[in-house]
C-alpha cells in the first residue's frame, strides 16, 4: 500500500537496535540502584528540614560557617529567594528542639530580630509511608493508564503502552541514581507526570495506526511495519512540538527557577526525552510484534472445506 507520507527514516527496521540500546539502558539502571542505590531526600527518611529567612542577603558560605558555629559541620543547604535571603538547611537526622534552638541562636545572633524560621520534621515511621504511598501512586497510575487503553484500543496497545511509560518512569530512576540527585515528592511529583505526557504521545501514535489499520487491508508483517513506519511520519510533527513545547518550559524551570524546583525540571526534562524516544522506538515496534504473532497464528490456521 502507497502512503502519501515523506519517509526519512524507518525506525521499524533499526526497531532491534532502539531494543537492544533500551535493554543496555534499563539494566544500567538496574545496577546503579544495586551499586549506588537512590539519593532520598529528607521526605523519603527522617530528618529535620529547616527554611530560614534571614532579612537581608546572605551566601552559602557565610551559612556554613553559622551552622558549624551550631556544630553542624556536613549539612545540605540552598540559599535562593529573593535577594538570596532564604537559607533551607536538610539534617539527616531528627534535630530535638535545644538543637533546634542552637541553630536558631546562631543566625539570630547574626541576622537579629528579621531571622524567622521554619522547621519540618519527618520521623522514620513518616518518611516510610510517604514511600509506600508514591510506590503506590505509581502504580495505580499505571494501571489506570492501562485500563484506559485497552477500554479506548486493544490489549496488544495497552500492554506495549505500559512496557514503554515503565520504561520511561525507570529511566529518570536511573538518570537519578547514577548522578545521586536527590528524591523527594517533588521527584515523584514530576515520573507521575511524565507518564501522563508519555501515553498522550503514545495515543497519538496509536491513534494513527488504528486509523490506518481500520481503512487498509495487511496480510503480511511486511505491509504492517510500512503501516507503522508511515503512523510515526504522519504524527511526527505534532509530537515534536507538544513534547518541544513542554520541554522549553522545564529547561528554563531548571535554569531559572529556584532551587526547590530544580530537581523536578530536571526529572521532568529526562522524562519528556524518554517519553518522546519510546512512543517511537519502543511502544510502536512491541505493537507491531503482538500484531504479527497474530497475523501467524492466522495464517497457520487450516482452512476448511464447507
Amino acid at each position: 500500500m502507497n502512503f502519501n507520507t515523506k519517509i526519512r527514516f524507518d525506525f521499524i527496521k533499526h526497531s532491534n537496535k532502539f531494543f537492544i540500546f533500551s535493554g543496555i539502558l534499563t539494566l544500567l539502571g538496574i545496577i546503579s540502584l544495586l551499586v549506588f542505590q537512590l539519593n532520598y531526600g529528607v521526605d523519603f527518611k527522617a530528618g529535620t528540614n529547616m527554611d530560614i529567612t534571614v532579612g537581608k542577603t546572605t551566601t552559602q558560605a557565610e551559612s556554613i560557617e553559622l551552622l558549624k558555629q551550631a556544630g553542624y559541620d556536613k549539612v545540605k543547604l540552598t540559599v535562593g529567594g529573593n535577594n538570596n535571603e532564604r537559607v533551607s538547611v536538610r539534617f539527616d537526622e531528627v534535630l530535638p528542639q535545644d538543637k533546634v534552638n542552637v541553630v536558631k541562636k546562631a543566625f539570630t545572633d547574626k541576622f537579629g530580630a528579621k531571622a524567622s524560621f521554619e522547621v519540618n520534621v519527618v520521623s522514620p515511621d513518616m518518611a516510610q509511608e510517604l514511600g509506600k504511598k508514591a510506590i503506590i501512586a505509581i502504580v495505580v497510575a499505571s494501571a489506570a493508564i492501562m485500563l484506559y487503553v485497552i477500554i479506548r484500543f486493544e490489549w496488544r496497545f495497552s500492554l506495549a503502552a505500559i512496557i514503554a511509560i515503565l520504561y520511561d518512569a525507570f529511566f529518570v530512576v536511573t538518570m537519578f541514581s547514577l548522578f545521586h540527585f536527590e528524591v523527594n515528592l517533588p521527584f515523584i511529583a514530576a515520573v507521575l507526570t511524565t507518564i501522563g505526557y508519555s501515553i498522550n504521545d503514545k495515543i497519538v501514535i496509536f491513534d494513527r495506526i488504528r486509523e490506518n489499520l481500520r481503512f487498509g487491508k495487511y496480510k503480511t508483517k511486511e505491509q504492517l511495519s510500512e503501516m507503522v513506519n508511515a503512523s510515526l511520519w504522519q504524527t511526527m510533527a505534532r509530537n515534536i512540538y507538544t513534547v518541544a513545547a513542554v520541554l522549553i518550559v522545564a529547561v528554563s524551570l531548571f535554569l531559572f527557577g529556584s532551587e526547590s524546583i530544580k530537581l523536578f525540571a530536571l526529572a521532568k526534562i529526562f522524562g519528556l526525552a524518554s517519553g518522546a524516544y519510546s512512543s517511537i522506538c519502543i511502544a510502536s515496534p512491541l505493537w507491531l510484534i503482538l500484531k504479527s504473532k497474530e497475523k501467524k497464528k492466522v495464517a497457520a490456521k487450516p482452512k476448511t472445506n464447507p
